[in-house]
């Protein structure tokens, strides 16, 4: 792997195609391989939460999920070759499965959100692909059995739709559990997106580094703190560490 360090954080200097194709090879040799994607905001954080530092930084494939990583990594004098947005790795994903005849377990969102995920993919495919699907509304108590049951839907492709640093912690407490899920992924709010819940910005706002800001436009109580705030502290960083490292 070629991985590179950001602002205390890993990041794997693939391309999109790269990663696509590690991620076949690992379902194809039977490996479990655990995917996060990092960007400006989770990266922020990452900074003074060290238990998700640890659980990202000890994840085998990382992607940059945000242009301002790769701006970043540019700065840094360590430039990446490409953004790897996790809503279009999911979405890749979900067709090789289809391809290769895999099965998909979507855990997260709300109920009417992940069945209309499901729904949506099994029109568009067929239902070979599903191994099952369940809300990420549960209590802590609960997740060791809904691990159980993702382990046993023989699924080989596991998206978690949980923010975080939620996701990362329960991918990484049920490891063990999950080990017979050849490939797990925290995909955000990718469901609300797939679903039509929320509309995804036009392809030139996604290309000039503003997907946040057409995010922000449409939930803007929701968003501002985590857009705002993270995005800002994130350029401080950035800033610091180029004059003082």
């Amino acid at each position: 792997m070629n991985r590179i360090n950001i602002l205390n954080t890993s990041v794997d200097n693939y391309s999109m195609k790269e990663t696509l194709q590690f991620v076949e090879e690992s379902i194809v040799l039977n490996k479990y391989i655990h995917h996060v994607g990092v960007n400006a905001e989770k990266i922020a954080i990452m900074q003074t939460d060290l238990q998700l530092r640890e659980y990202v930084n000890h994840s085998d494939l990382i992607n940059p999920d945000g242009i301002g990583v790769i701006w970043a990594s540019k700065i840094l004098g360590k430039p990446l070759k490409e953004r790897v947005a996790g809503i279009d790795l999911m979405i890749k994903i979900v067709e090789l499965a289809h391809k290769k005849d895999y099965k998909v377990f979507f855990l997260g969102a709300k109920e009417d959100v992940v069945k209309s995920v499901v729904d949506k993919y099994t029109k568009q495919y067929s239902s070979n692909i599903i191994a099952g699907y369940r809300n990420g509304y549960f209590k802590k108590e609960e997740e060791q059995g809904i691990a159980k049951v993702i382990a046993n839907s023989g699924a080989n492709i596991l998206f978690v739709a949980i923010s975080s640093p939620a996701k990362e912690n329960f991918l990484y407490e049920n490891k063990k559990l999950l080990e017979k899920v050849n490939f797990v992924m925290g995909v955000g709010g990718s469901f609300d997106v797939v679903s039509g819940k929320v509309k995804r910005a036009p392809l030139w706002m996604q290309n000039f580094g503003l997907e946040w800001f057409y995010r922000f436009t449409q939930e803007p109580r929701r968003m501002w703190k985590r857009y705002l705030t993270g995005n800002a502290k994130f350029i401080l960083l950035v800033i610091k560490w180029k004059l003082f490292k």
